[in-house]
């Protein structure tokens, strides 16, 4: 886990500073959120659950089966991308994970996934969809409709609000009134909000609403609560509307920190594994980074391609 954090977030500092030198054009940052994404993950079946991120989830797909080297295939926009350099950075789909590609207007993967669920009932599969989103989209229809479905029928999904405390530049309490995490009693269905930096008590909450699904009780909303330590994206000036010292305040509290010495005071991890664990990690956003950066673009004629039937069938 705390490996797959530290790829998370070296893979983010150095996307933002490719971005920065001109070579790609936009990147959106996931750093602040690492921690409760890769503790879900580890609470799932990977290749059997589906997973429907959001556009910061770079940690979650990671921890699923992504490799560094196809985030950054997917950052240049490459041919080898997996989806042929065809979705903006941070828009995530990889059916051998189970990744279910998203789309840019925020949350319309929320009735997929509760769709998803529906499916594994009807084909009596025990496996169960798993969706995130921000707090500033949790305002939107499309979950709200995706609640009400899922309480009604009972359905195997999780809900994850990774909220980050700000929707572009407007925050928490400008966006919702009350807590998130309450809305789940007017479906039907329990919510539980916990501490995003703590790694196991994110865990043990996506652990226990899975095995609550499987057992037929239905969806749980659960509300993660975090900073988003970036500006929203590279395109975003933050301090138009937050202050240096409030970001720096956030920062102290980093989840992947706050592991790091859990990990030291339990003897798993020491001053020399720690120092190997970030030489090897590194080494790979390197690697990536240098292989992607001389891949090849798409080509042209690529652009039609999953477009239009083929003769005979799709």
């Amino acid at each position: 886990m705390y490996t797959l954090m530290l790829t998370a977030r070296k893979f983010d500092e150095r996307a933002t500073l490719i971005q920065r030198s001109g070579k790609t054009a936009f990147h959106i940052s996931s750093i602040g959120q690492e921690t409760a994404q890769v503790a879900a993950a580890f609470a799932l079946e990977k290749q059997h659950d589906y997973f429907l991120p959001y556009y910061r989830d770079y940690a979650l797909v990671l921890s699923v089966g992504m490799t560094v080297r196809e985030l950054m295939l997917a950052t240049f926009l490459k041919g080898e991308d997996i989806n042929g350099g065809r979705q903006m950075p941070g828009h995530f789909g990889y059916r051998k994970h189970h990744i279910v590609t998203g789309s840019s207007p925020v949350s319309t993967q929320v009735p997929h996934a509760v769709g998803i669920a529906l499916a594994a009932v009807m084909k009596q599969e025990d496996r169960v969809a798993f969706v995130t989103f921000g707090e500033g989209s949790s305002n939107q229809g499309d979950v709200h409709e995706g609640f009400n479905f899922a309480g009604i029928f009972k359905l195997p999904v999780i809900f994850m609000c990774e909220n980050n405390q700000y929707a572009i530049s407007i925050p928490a309490h400008r966006q919702v009134a009350g807590r998130i995490v309450d809305r789940a009693a007017g479906y039907g269905f329990p919510g539980v909000r916990v501490d995003g930096n703590d790694a196991l008590e994110v865990y043990g909450a996506v652990k226990e609403a899975r095995n609550r699904a499987l057992r037929g009780a239905g969806p749980t909303l659960i509300e993660a609560m975090m900073y988003r330590i970036p500006p929203h994206s590279t395109a975003d000036d933050d301090m138009q509307y937050r202050t240096r010292d409030e970001v720096e305040y956030h920062k102290e509290q980093d989840g992947i920190e706050s592991f790091r010495r859990y990990l030291f005071e339990c003897g798993v991890l020491n001053e020399e594994l720690d120092r190997s664990v970030n030489e090897d990690v590194m080494r790979e956003v390197n690697e990536a980074a240098k292989y992607a950066d001389k891949a090849p673009y798409p080509e042209p004629e690529s652009a039609l391609r999953h477009v239009y039937a083929k003769d005979g069938g799709a």
